[in-house]
């Protein structure tokens, strides 16, 4: 069963409030002129990455197809709108029978995007694309800068597994979205209950170190645990002293115990003690979880620890320092009229301070070398080289209106570690850097 598709209590009756008021104002305005029927194209993108990132994640791509389906003004949204006279009684009779029926093309979630990236394209009338850009980039913002740090903590990770323990420290539905994201950068499980239950993310967790300090003893609190959970538990070994811990819970729960946690000290120090211990004890296949506001950093300082596997929390659900991928949703091309037949034509903001944009519908794809690893992202107008007709990025996720793009989220993270095994090594380097990838632009005005 698709747990997606449940209704369950972490959606919201209605994604279109989920808006700045402008766009509705834009609305009316544009209503008024009669240009808000214009076929009008808009883009996604961002003009740089993060200060020292070499590539980026798209993340939120399945959430926008279900915000963009769940974007309804009811009676209720209706009458507050009316309440606050936001807009008039024009645009609020046309915001009742609201329905996106335009096209979704984007990157598929889980891809690497540069900067310039056409991540999403949005295309229909100006009225039902405009009121569409904060929610878009409420979700691509905020998934994109999870997954674009959980890739790169994967990355330091290796082969070990990484848990998402971030709930506690971030809004209660903005958890829910970073253990997607974390998942499809690579996390394997999330300890936060809702985001198993609606995305079917596997879950785990054991105990705090409450449930030590609940009891007379820690020798207690294990034999508790053990009791109720098996000898495969996870004790959290560093309440006291790891030392007498690690005794004492290899005693209640012999040598089959499953694992141990470390959430304090030296953990580079304290996980070569803790499996010398073990070792000692007969407790050679007790794993070692490690946390303890961990980062890629901080991972790829314990590479050569006899760590099983890594809990990550604050870092993580705050985009290890980069919490935004600060991606923008701008107006690429517009018709010169409301008629059906009316030629799109390229526009586009002229600033400084770096927040030009290039006008024209875009296409994107990825050139390789002849090993096949990428070289770099092209980015144009017009008909696509035929050398890289075979390497376009951007796929249909919306067609009239009806999403045509759903997919498991297994899928969408196996897209994500193959997308990066593509990138040149030096993508997974935790040094601060350029893009991996130099962005080529080729203008082609015919047809943009």
């Amino acid at each position: 069963m698709d747990t997606a598709d449940l209704g369950l209590p972490v959606n919201v009756p209605s994604t279109a409030l989920f808006t700045d008021q402008y766009e509705l104002t834009m609305l009316q305005a544009a209503l008024k002129a009669g240009t808000a029927e214009r076929h009008s194209v808009f883009e996604v993108f961002t003009r740089r990455l993060p200060h020292g990132r070499r590539y980026g994640v798209v993340a939120g791509t399945g959430r926008v197809l279900d915000a963009v389906e769940n974007f309804r003004f009811d009676e209720g949204l209706l009458r507050f709108l009316r309440e606050k006279a936001v807009v008039d009684e024009e645009t609020l009779d046309w915001l009742a029978g609201y329905r996106f029926s335009g096209d979704v093309w984007g990157y598929p979630e889980g891809e690497v995007y540069f900067p310039g990236s056409p991540v999403m394209r949005v295309e229909g009338s100006f009225a039902e694309c405009v009121l569409l850009e904060t929610v878009i980039l409420s979700i691509l913002n905020h998934d994109s800068a999870i997954a674009a740090a959980a890739s790169r903590m994967s990355s330091a990770a290796g082969d070990r597994p990484l848990i998402e323990m971030g709930a506690r420290r971030t809004h209660e539905l903005a958890a829910v979205a970073a253990s997607r994201a974390a998942y499809i950068g690579g996390f394997s499980s999330t300890s936060d209950l809702a985001a198993g239950f609606r995305y079917n993310i596997p879950t785990v967790g054991t105990s705090a170190h409450a449930f030590t300090l609940l009891h007379d003893t820690e020798r207690d609190a294990f034999r508790a645990q053990v009791d109720s959970l098996g000898a495969g538990t996870t004790l959290l070994v560093d309440t006291y002293d790891v030392t007498e811990a690690v005794r004492a819970a290899v005693e209640v729960a012999g040598p089959g115990l499953g694992a141990v946690r470390i959430d304090s000290g030296d953990l580079l120090l304290v996980a070569h003690r803790v499996r010398q211990q073990l070792d000692e004890l007969g407790a050679r296949d007790t794993k070692i979880v490690v946390t303890s506001d961990l980062d890629e950093y901080a991972i790829a300082s314990l590479a050569a620890a006899p760590v099983d596997a890594y809990g990550v929390g604050t870092q993580l659900v705050t985009g290890s320092g980069h919490p935004t991928c600060s991606m923008v949703y701008k107006l690429v091309a517009r018709a010169e009229s409301a008629g059906p037949e009316a030629p799109l034509v390229p526009v586009a903001k002229k600033s400084t301070g770096g927040k030009t944009s290039i006008g024209g519908r875009k296409w994107a794809a990825r050139r390789r070398d002849a090993d096949g690893v990428a070289e770099a992202e092209v980015i144009g107008t017009g008909e696509v080289p035929p050398e890289l007709a075979g390497r376009q990025l951007m796929v249909p996720l919306v067609r009239g209106g009806e999403v045509v793009a759903r997919e498991p989220l297994d899928v969408v993270r196996d897209r994500h570690a193959a997308a990066r095994a593509g990138l040149p090594l030096s993508a997974t380097q935790l040094s601060r850097g350029e893009p991996v990838l130099p962005t080529e632009y080729v203008h082609l005005p015919s047809g943009s």
